[in-house]
C-alpha cells in the first residue's frame, strides 16, 4: 500500500512566518529582533529542504548583515527589505524580481507587505532575509547562470511545495527561457541528458543553455509563447527517436519506443533490415548500422523525423535545429 506523499511550504511561506514572529518581538521590545525558521521536510526533490531562514528586524540598518553585493531594498511603506547573507541578488534582466534587488518573488514579497501593513503600526524598520549556507545551496541551482548571485531565491506562488512535482521543473524552464529572451539571446539551446549538456557547454554560452529534463513539448511550447527566434535541440539518439514517434515527454513512464515502427522506417529509408530481436535498444540498432557504415544515414533520418515532429507540434516555429549526440 502506497503512502501519501508529503507536501511542504515554500521558502516564501516560511519567510513570512519568520517575519511575523520577528515583527511581534520587535514591536514589544523595541530592539533588534531575529527569528529563525527551518524549512520543513517534504517529498519533493528540493535542495532547500531543512534550510534555515533568518529574518532580522531593526530600526538601524547597521544592525543587519547583508549580502555583500550592492543592491536596492524593496520599499514597502516604511519598511525597507534587504537581502541578507545567503539570499541572492538579481544582476540581470528577465526574472520576476527586478535587476539590482533581492531575489524574492512577488508572492512572498506581497505576503510580507500585507503582514507589515496589518501589524507594523507604520514603524520605520529595516529588514533582512538570510539563508544559512544559502550561497552553497545556490550552487545546486541555475541561479548563477541567470544572474542571481550570492545565494538562493525566496520562492513561492501557491505557498505549497507539491511533492515530486513537474510544475516546479517546468517553472524553472520558463524562468531560464524568459531570461534568454529578456537578455536578447536570439537562440536557446535545449538539452536532454548529461552528454547533451556537456556538448552544449563546449559550443554555446552557458546563459543560452536550458536543461529540460524530459519536458520536450512543454519547453518548446514556452519558447514558442515567448517568441524565441531559434531553438537548438540537443539529445541522444534514443530520446530523439521517442520525440520523432510523438512522445511529448520522453520519460519511460509515458511509453516505450515502437521498435517495429523504427525497423520499418530504417527499411523504407535505407533499404536495410535490422534485427530488432538481436537488440531491442536504439544503441544496439545503431551499432548494427555502424558496422555496415550506415550510422550517419540513420542519424540523418532521425534528425529529419524529429525536426518534422517538432514543426508539426509548433507550426509557426520554423527555426529549429536538432543535434544528436552519439556516446
Amino acid at each position: 500500500m502506497s503512502s501519501k506523499l508529503r507536501r511542504g511550504y515554500t521558502t516564501g511561506v516560511h519567510t513570512s512566518f519568520a517575519f511575523k514572529s520577528a515583527l511581534d518581538t520587535f514591536l514589544i521590545t523595541n530592539q533588534k529582533s531575529i527569528s529563525i525558521t527551518k524549512k520543513m521536510d517534504n517529498d519533493d526533490l528540493d535542495i532547500t529542504k531543512g534550510c534555515e531562514i533568518v529574518v532580522t528586524i531593526s530600526d538601524r540598518l547597521d544592525d543587519l548583515k547583508l549580502n555583500s553585493i550592492s543592491h536596492n531594498p524593496y520599499i514597502l511603506n516604511n519598511l525597507k527589505l534587504y537581502a541578507g547573507i545567503g539570499v541572492g541578488i538579481v544582476t540581470k534582466e528577465g526574472l520576476k524580481p527586478p535587476k539590482d534587488y533581492p531575489a524574492i518573488n512577488p508572492t512572498p514579497l506581497k505576503a510580507i507587505e500585507n503582514i507589515y501593513n496589518r501589524f507594523g503600526k507604520k514603524r520605520k524598520i529595516f529588514v533582512s532575509i538570510s539563508v544559512t549556507n544559502g550561497k552553497e545551496l545556490a550552487k545546486q541551482t541555475a541561479n548563477n547562470k541567470v544572474g542571481v548571485l550570492g545565494g538562493i531565491s525566496i520562492l513561492g506562488t501557491t505557498g505549497f511545495v507539491k511533492p515530486i512535482s513537474s510544475t516546479a521543473y517546468i517553472n524553472s524552464i520558463r524562468t531560464e527561457l524568459n531570461f534568454i529572451k529578456a537578455n536578447s539571446f536570439n537562440k536557446a539551446i535545449l538539452t536532454l541528458g548529461n552528454s547533451s549538456f556537456n556538448y552544449a557547454k563546449e559550443h554555446y554560452k552557458k546563459e543560452q543553455i536550458v536543461e529540460i529534463g524530459n519536458f520536450v513539448y512543454d519547453s518548446f511550447k514556452i519558447a514558442d509563447e515567448l517568441k524565441i527566434e531559434e531553438i537548438v535541440f540537443i539529445c541522444g539518439i534514443g530520446k530523439a527517436v521517442k520525440v520523432a514517434q510523438g512522445y511529448k515527454n520522453t520519460h519511460n513512464r509515458f511509453g516505450s519506443i515502437d521498435f517495429i515502427k523504427l525497423k520499418n522506417n530504417i527499411k523504407e529509408e535505407l533499404g536495410i533490415d535490422v534485427d530488432i530481436e538481436k537488440s531491442k535498444t536504439v544503441k544496439g540498432l545503431s551499432l548494427q548500422l555502424k558496422e555496415i557504415g550506415k550510422i550517419k544515414n540513420f542519424f540523418k533520418i532521425i534528425v529529419k523525423k524529429t525536426n518534422n515532429r517538432l514543426n508539426r507540434w509548433f507550426i509557426d516555429f520554423n527555426n529549429i535545429r536538432v543535434i544528436l549526440i552519439e556516446n
